[in-house]
């Protein structure tokens, strides 16, 4: 945000809201890919809520690191560009799925919640955006000492994406033979692509790595 709209900000609310409401506005000027609770007042250290109109060029790792750093926050409404908006919701099983899709999966069940055309806004953009909705799950998918692996499996899975989970998994398995190995044992066909796979599939694999030491 620009340091003059931020300063102006809370003199604007004052201004135009009721004193009850004006009074639990909190401006916090902060990197949002670093922001965490202690950067808060302690009144809205633990929000709940997140709304935002996210910066489209950062959009997913400042969405994914919200939801990281603030376990409180239980559902929310975000905008970004439109075709990100569509990988962040995609299921598994289209080309369109992958990397955002499977990470956000891991914290919260997200839904499209509408488009937004160009004309809304001053200046006009050159991109379509849209809408999406999302609540966290009530337990993650595995602990969350698993998460780093389970990322990292999936970034491999994606860098190949055309690729087969025996050949895609081989740089983050070690081998191609183990990539295989630890496919079939977490119930998944190594012959698959990653974009068939559910989050719940990578944290499979993740853990049969921990079983199977290189």
């Amino acid at each position: 945000m620009d340091p003059r709209l931020a300063a102006a900000l809370p003199v604007t609310a004052a201004a135009r809201l009721p004193a009850e409401v004006a009074g639990r506005l909190h401006v916090i000027e902060a990197d949002g890919l670093r922001v965490g609770p202690a950067d808060l007042p302690a009144a809205v250290a633990a929000p709940t809520v997140l709304a935002a109109n996210l910066p489209y060029n950062i959009a997913v790792p400042l969405l994914l690191g919200l939801l990281e750093r603030f376990p409180t926050v239980r559902r929310g409404l975000v905008m970004v560009q439109a075709e990100v908006a569509d990988r962040l919701t995609a299921p598994p099983g289209g080309r369109i799925y992958g990397v955002p899709s499977v990470k956000l999966a891991w914290y919260a069940e997200a839904r499209p919640a509408g488009g937004v055309p160009r004309p809304v806004f001053w200046p006009q953009p050159n991109v379509d955006s849209g809408l999406v909705a999302f609540s966290r799950r009530p337990t993650p998918p595995a602990e969350a000492s698993l998460r780093a692996e389970v990322f990292a499996a999936v970034d491999a899975a994606f860098a190949q994406r055309r690729k087969t989970l025996r050949t895609a998994l081989a740089s983050w398995a070690g081998s191609a033979g183990r990539a295989e190995r630890l496919a079939r044992a977490a119930g998944v066909d190594p012959g698959a692509r990653g974009e068939t796979l559910d989050v719940e599939a990578f944290v499979r694999i993740a853990r049969q790595a921990r079983l199977d030491p290189a």
